[in-house]
């Protein structure tokens, strides 16, 4: 039974990964999953092709508006201008409009957060974003300038280019939490999208009673302790009692109204269980802290 709970496990967490402890303001301690290198790759190249498109995109409609009435450097110019305010503005925006995630970055499963548990503010977004030219992109652009070029300074200008980037990309890849400078300097991580990790033997395959948001708002990461404790004790009649009581005050807190057979009290449990500790992770995950009510309540008390 044993080996067999250990091999839902694994199947559950998937591929083995860096496990981090984080702690919210409110003090809770969240545990979550650094995003590997080739997670990151995929996500940055994602969005680099949806970037290229979208300047493409608007290279083309400019140069039948004003481009083509410019000379040859004023328009370089305004190409590079316009290629550098829409690369951050996609950046930035989807980061804080989609929680964190860009396009890539969903695609891949990954998003960002605050390294400190809090929510991801818009000043960290946008420094480690502008960070990135550092980075990567004005690098790059000496070594296409440089190729455009000529002189003799072109050589110089492209192994100072090549070792800036091979500088900032060890720093991620000898990073223990593989932040790049962008993160060390907002105060950010790229995490992998947290998966369903629950103890084995509280997992059912499929959920036969659903919950909605709203009613999973009513209890917290306590509580959810409590209600884990009591699913684990014997199935004896006291704890039969218990789970008949526990889940007549969820269903009134929730304003469950349809019909619950005795027989599926268990199971009902296991699932508001299970919808419930998804739900607390993805709240914090997203950056949406908020107070236990339960420990609210026996502040008061």
């Amino acid at each position: 039974m044993a080996q067999r709970l250990e091999r839902i496990n694994r199947f559950l967490e998937g591929v083995k990964r860096d496990r981090r402890e984080i702690t919210t303001p409110e003090g809770i301690v969240l545990e979550v999953d650094v995003a590997n290198n080739g997670e990151r790759l995929v996500a940055f190249v994602i969005d680099f092709v949806f970037w290229m498109l979208g300047t493409i995109l608007l290279y083309l409609m400019l140069t039948l508006l004003v481009v083509e009435r410019m000379s040859g450097e004023v328009a370089q110019t305004v190409i590079f201008f316009i290629a550098f305010l829409l690369r951050n503005l996609y950046f930035i925006h989807f980061e804080l409009s989609g929680r964190g995630a860009t396009p890539g970055k969903r695609v891949a499963g990954i998003r960002v957060i605050d390294r400190r548990g809090g929510p991801l503010r818009a000043s960290a977004v946008i420094a480690r974003n502008l960070t990135r030219e550092l980075e990567v992109f004005i690098p790059i652009g000496i070594l296409l300038s440089a190729g455009s070029g000529g002189g003799s300074g072109v050589p110089w200008g492209n192994l100072l280019a090549i070792g800036w980037l091979i500088c900032f990309f060890l720093l991620m890849i000898f990073n223990r939490d593989r932040m790049r400078a962008g993160d060390l300097i907002a105060g950010t991580l790229v995490i992998a999208l947290p998966r369903q990790r629950l103890l084995g033997d509280l997992v059912e395959t499929r959920a036969r009673f659903v919950f909605a948001d709203h009613q999973l708002t009513a209890y917290g990461k306590r509580e959810l302790q409590i209600l884990e404790d009591l699913l684990r004790r014997p199935g004896d009649h006291e704890t039969e009692a218990l789970l008949r009581d526990v889940c007549d005050r969820i269903r009134r807190k929730i304003n469950w109204t349809e019909p619950l057979a005795p027989a599926d009290i268990r199971l009902f449990l296991r699932d508001f269980y299970t919808a419930q500790r998804a739900f607390l992770e993805r709240e914090q995950l997203f950056g949406r802290p908020r107070a236990d009510k339960f420990d609210a309540a026996a502040k008061r008390d």
